[in-house]
């Protein structure tokens, strides 16, 4: 019984914890290019009575063993990076991706983070920015633009105030790949860092290995599915109360034991 009380603590302390996690996919469901979070569980270690293939008192070989399980723990929470829908702005300078690539941003410190997040400004420099103020890497500078025009493969266009109307190359918008996504580290604001886990950056043109097409007038929505996370919601709060019961049954156990023995 004392088992059962440790096991069914570690069910609700998972339980909780997956809780916490639908609750952060669900509030950032209309979060531009958010990948929501997945939980991964593993069962804890067992204690062994009987080895299923040993030799029994009468010499037989015993089919099954005897195992107890200690419980359940959270051994990862992993983005998953499937393709959002796509949400149509007619903004210049909102970019979506159609594919596994990352923007390049470069941070205060000089590091470069990456985002799914195509929602790009212009400072008073005319830098193409993020929201934050942080902008693109490699730089691309506009000024005195009065139509930009984004191919598919990143390439950044103007057209100035010049009578023939001469469309201006600018810059090209790299994308990153890497080889495990689900390795990022999350920072906020939209961005990841990589980490050994993720493996090195891998920096090409749009649309060449993979990481997919960028389309200019529009912007990623969250990949959060509602009705997935509600229904997560709810498994998570069955299994709490599951487990909380099984500690409710074993409290009553032990209290009878405790009133045979006065």
């Amino acid at each position: 019984m004392l088992r059962a009380l440790y096991t069914a603590a570690t069910g609700m302390k998972a339980q909780q914890l997956f809780l916490d996690n639908v609750s952060n996919n669900l509030s950032n469901i209309n979060t531009t290019g958010f990948k929501r979070s997945q939980v991964n569980f593993q069962d804890l270690l067992y204690s062994k009575r009987y080895i299923a293939g040993s030799e029994s008192a009468q010499g037989f070989e015993i089919p099954a063993g005897i195992q107890l399980g200690g419980g359940v723990r959270t051994i990862s929470i992993s983005k998953v990076f499937s393709q959002g829908n796509h949400v149509n702005t007619e903004r210049e300078l909102d970019l979506a991706i159609q594919g596994k690539g990352f923007f390049q941003i470069q941070q205060s410190d000089g590091s470069i983070a990456y985002t799914r997040d195509g929602s790009f400004q212009l400072n008073s420099k005319g830098e193409v920015v993020t929201a934050d103020g942080l902008p693109l890497s490699p730089s691309i500078t506009i000024t005195n633009a009065t139509e930009i025009s984004i191919g598919t493969d990143g390439t950044v266009y103007v057209k100035g105030s010049d009578p023939s109307g001469t469309l201006q190359n600018v810059g090209q918008i790299m994308l990153t790949m890497f080889p495990n996504p689900s390795g990022l580290d999350s920072l906020g604001k939209n961005l990841y860092l990589e980490t050994m886990a993720s493996g090195s950056p891998i920096v090409t043109v749009a649309g060449e290995q993979g990481t997919g097409e960028i389309y200019q007038g529009f912007l990623e929505n969250s990949n959060v599915e509602t009705v997935t996370e509600l229904v997560s919601l709810i498994t998570a709060q069955r299994a709490y109360e599951i487990n909380s019961r099984a500690i409710s049954a074993s409290d009553e156990m032990l209290s009878t034991i405790n009133s045979m023995a006065r």
